[in-house]
């Protein structure tokens, strides 16, 4: 059984059971995922989807369906009772799942450590009592673990190999028929419908500040599969904006871009490894933002930045989080060459303290460990 929150953690679900698949196992696979999982063949009980919020408080005004989903998943473990349970990622509602199944002699993995080394490092005793094993994408992360005593394996950030292009940033403006002329910007509002609202009219008006200064500049969005199209295309309409609209091509569309402007979260590793310069934006409830920012322990909020172990790219914060700031730091890399070149010099270090690749594969083998181990 498979039990993943939101789309980062359905991409990586899926790319973990294509791998399962290829290694001979006769599997059934059922559980909590999106479309990607749904699409490599899983039985999809709930749509995580569903549950695609960002934001203590905005968890808790869900926090009725975010039950009934856990209490549903709860009884399909008991009846089910499968060889092992897979929680990946979304750790406020997995590992309480977890423990359940732990509690009932079921084997868990959990997949993807929550940032405990950022803040909340008191969940580590949470995650042992939850977990049979937790596998880490980060290669920093195990240690932490080592230290608590919860069996870990670091298999390696799927992303180092996913992420890639086989076009040049000229190739890539032709592919999606952008005016090579010009320059251009990404919007990446995030994957959840709950970003769009919070952050794409930020967005928005970032990239019309940014017209109004430099003239005319192409502008490109790559869309999540997670997030209700029409929604989005309705806002853009109403900016007024030439926006050119993708999906399913998200590294080509990074590809063809000078600079882009992105919410805060997976997206900016991916556009790091590409190696573009980005200001990251983060915009949530005041009153979650300021219980976050009690709890935080490290001075960045955007992976890149915490992978880099220094501040790499601008982060524009809540009340920071303003059109003229952004288009100020836009224009900036996109006008000085000289500070244009140093971002993408620090940017190429993070794919090297991202580990090895073949991290799904990696996942794979220990998920195939763990269920031969436990054969009778």
């Amino acid at each position: 059984m498979i039990s993943a929150g939101e789309a980062s953690g359905d991409l990586h679900a899926a790319n973990l059971f294509a791998e399962l698949k290829g290694l001979d196992l006769e599997l059934e696979c059922y559980g909590m995922g999106g479309s990607l999982l749904a699409a490599e063949g899983m039985e999809l009980l709930l749509d995580c989807r569903e549950l695609s919020v960002v934001g203590l408080v905005e968890v808790l005004l869900q926090y009725r369906k975010i039950m009934r989903h856990l209490h549903s998943l709860e009884t399909v473990l008991e009846e089910r009772r499968p060889d092992l349970l897979i929680t990946v990622d979304y750790p406020g509602f997995n590992l309480k799942l977890a423990k359940f199944a732990r509690d009932r002699g079921i084997k868990v993995i959990h997949y993807i450590s929550p940032q405990v080394w950022a803040w909340r490092a008191g969940r580590v005793k949470q995650i042992a009592a939850a977990v049979d094993h937790i596998a880490v994408l980060f290669p920093f992360e195990e240690a932490i673990y080592q230290q608590a005593g919860v069996p870990v394996t670091f298999v390696g950030h799927p992303l180092v190999d996913q992420v890639k292009t086989e076009l040049t940033t000229q190739q890539a403006k032709q592919k999606f028929q952008l005016d090579n002329r010009l320059k251009t910007v990404g919007l990446m509002p995030g994957s959840r419908n709950s970003e769009i609202e919070r952050l794409l009219p930020v967005l928005l008006e970032s990239a019309q500040t940014l017209q109004n200064r430099l003239g005319k500049l192409n502008f490109i969005l790559p869309l999540a599969n997670s997030i209700n199209r029409p929604q989005l295309e309705n806002k853009i309409e109403q900016s007024g904006l030439n926006i050119q609209v993708v999906q399913n091509q998200t590294h080509n569309a990074i590809t063809a871009c000078d600079a882009v402007i992105t919410a805060s979260g997976t997206a900016t590793l991916e556009i790091a490894l590409l190696g573009v310069p980005m200001v990251i934006v983060y915009k949530v409830n005041a009153l979650s933002f300021a219980i976050a920012r009690r709890l935080m322990k490290i001075p960045y909020i955007g992976l890149a930045n915490i992978v880099a172990g220094q501040r790499v790219v601008r982060e524009f914060l809540q009340h920071d989080a303003k059109a003229d700031l952004i288009a100020d730091e836009i224009e900036k890399l996109l006008s000085d060459e000289a500070y244009h070149a140093q971002v993408c010099q620090h940017l190429s270090k993070i794919k090297a303290k991202m580990g090895r690749g073949g991290g799904s594969l990696n996942m794979a083998k220990l998920v195939q460990q763990t269920l031969i181990h436990d054969k009778p």
